[in-house]
């Protein structure tokens, strides 16, 4: 359009002079260096513009070359990026070795080869070519221009994947030297930690871990307490009852007061042979909260008094007689007592709440110690069914043989 009114306004500006210059076409005489050169105005006004044309086609012919260049390389980029896009559907579509080799081939012309390099990595990945994989890796790391942690991130992540953890843990150091506090190197490394039983080192991360936004608060938690649960067993099975007491006393409150956190300090402690003092802590603990699994605890204790925590559980049965769990703790501390006649009461009317099969084993166990070895028969069989969840089939007594 523009071009348009340009051509018409030529014309007219023409029409307009050349009804001038036809009447008189004037004189113009150059000299230069004593050469002379006459002409019309029409003559100068027309070589000017062949000069100005002459010039303008010069500059065109002297820029071909660079456009030439330009549209090649636009063809190139194109294509580099066809082969990312073609690639990336390629490695959604399952066909990694088609991936593999679109992403090699597109890498040199393409404005973001990390890109293509990362991706490649993966897709040799997927066909178990680890080589390759570390390849593509290496020169990836060789064209990213940053600190390279996306780099070795991925590189992280496949390693964890292929279950490398050594040389993945290796990897997320290595990040760690470049970009301390990276969320997503912490999150590795947690996962790399817990592959790897490495409780210590898991713990000491936790709090970086809770700066960032790697991990949702819920996620945290839980981490934070497969922790805690995982270096009191390691306390517990070294029979270290200090251990115990200073990993549970560096957890914070809100830790302190969940049920199953609890319970796992419990069994702990437990396991150390300190009943006396684990004795006082779950009654303190029950009052504060009721929780079947430490009323579970409290039932297997063997405290020096035996009488002490039966006395608590019969007080308690005083207020909650309608509970299963506790009349199998209270049954259990009638044993430990040598209470049968109590025992069996209390293990009754607890099965006859809620069929469990330590229960019946319990139960079975008892009746054989009173002579009672059918009776003991029986809650066996019925435990084992319990624990099976199956009836088990009555069998035909044997048919007598015929005499012979």
């Amino acid at each position: 359009m523009r071009s348009g009114i340009l051509f018409v306004a030529a014309l007219a500006l023409g029409a307009f002079g050349a009804h001038f210059l036809l009447d008189d076409s004037g004189y113009v005489l150059i000299d230069i260096r004593g050469y002379a050169v006459e002409m019309s105005v029409p003559g100068l006004v027309l070589g000017l513009i062949l000069l100005y044309a002459l010039i303008r086609l010069a500059v065109r012919l002297w820029r071909v070359p660079r456009r030439v260049g330009q549209a090649a390389g636009r063809y190139r980029d194109n294509r580099s990026r066809k082969r990312l896009t073609d690639g990336l559907l390629a490695l959604a579509e399952g066909d990694a070795a088609k991936s593999e080799r679109l992403l090699g081939r597109g890498a040199h012309r393409s404005d973001a080869p990390v890109v293509h390099y990362l991706t490649a990595a993966r897709a040799a990945q997927q066909q178990g070519a680890d080589d390759r994989r570390d390849d593509w890796l290496k020169l990836a790391l060789e064209q990213d221009s940053d600190d390279g942690a996306v780099v070795l991130l991925t590189q992280a992540e496949l390693q964890l994947e292929r279950q490398e953890f050594e040389a993945a843990l290796a990897t997320l150091q290595r990040l760690q030297s470049r970009t301390p506090g990276n969320g997503r190197a912490l999150a590795l490394l947690a996962q790399v930690y817990r592959r790897l039983e490495r409780w210590d080192d898991l713990e000491s991360i936790l709090p970086g871990l809770g700066k960032t936004s790697s991990l949702g608060p819920a996620e945290l938690s839980s981490v934070r307490h497969e922790v805690t649960r995982a270096l009191l067993a390691r306390a517990a099975s070294e029979g270290d009852p200090d251990g115990v007491e200073a990993v549970w006393k560096k957890q914070p409150k809100a830790t302190q007061v969940q049920p199953e956190m609890v319970t796992a300090y419990a069994r702990a402690v437990f396991r150390c042979g300190d009943h006396d003092r684990l004795e006082k802590t779950l009654r303190k603990a029950l009052k504060t909260s009721w929780n079947p699994a430490l009323v579970e605890v409290y039932g297997e204790l063997q405290t020096k008094n035996p009488h002490t925590p039966l006395a608590h559980a019969e007080a308690w049965l005083t207020r909650k007689g309608d509970d299963p769990v506790l009349l199998l703790a209270a049954a259990r501390l009638c044993i430990r007592n040598q209470l049968w006649g109590k025992a069996r009461s209390y293990l009754e009317s607890s099965l006859a709440m809620q069929a469990d099969a330590v229960g019946y084993r319990l139960y079975g166990q008892l009746l054989e110690t009173m002579g009672e070895d059918d009776a003991a028969a029986e809650a066996f069989r019925l435990g084992l069914e319990t624990a099976t969840a199956a009836a088990l089939p009555a069998l035909a007594a044997p048919t007598p043989a015929e005499p012979g």
